[in-house]
């Protein structure tokens, strides 16, 4: 029987919330073993004269307790 804790992450990009995920997972793996998958929980975007300067998300990852 497997074991599973879930964390929360902010992770932000100047490019996409795609680009903001893909940083906040790739940040996740070298920290965390055995991600198992991931939870786009929510998606801002910062805005400065008038256009978007940022993209930020809030992930839930998953990931499998070791015994």
């Amino acid at each position: 029987m497997a074991v599973a804790r879930v964390t929360e992450l902010i992770s932000a990009s100047k490019k996409s919330f795609e680009d903001a995920i893909q940083v906040g997972v790739s940040r996740a793996v070298k920290t965390l073993k055995n991600v198992e998958g991931v939870w786009v929980a929510n998606q801002k975007c910062v805005v400065k004269n008038g256009k978007i300067s940022e993209y930020r998300v809030n992930l839930k990852v998953t990931f499998i307790l070791s015994n």
